[in-house]
């Protein structure tokens, strides 16, 4: 099976060509998919303030929502 390899112009102008419920289902597709990967990084930044968490004896489980920000604000202005 040959693959057809397309710049982001000629998609966009392929989809540009589709009626408008077609260019409506291709939208919904797109935003599914980017919703998977953001719900995939939001795991992976979890995943990794929970082993920071534990690096410095603290259990993010059991930390409030106030205490989870000033955490994360810790992190980023550390030097």
């Amino acid at each position: 099976m040959s693959v057809l390899e397309l710049t982001d112009e000629q998609v966009l102008s392929l989809v540009r060509q589709l009626p408008a419920t077609r260019k409506r289902g291709a939208l919904l597709a797109l935003a599914q998919d980017s919703q998977s990967r953001r719900d995939e990084r939001m795991r992976f930044g979890e995943a990794q303030l929970r082993r920071l968490c534990a690096e410095r004896k603290l259990n993010w489980d059991s930390m409030s929502e106030d205490q989870r920000e000033e955490f994360v604000n810790q992190l980023l202005h550390e030097e």
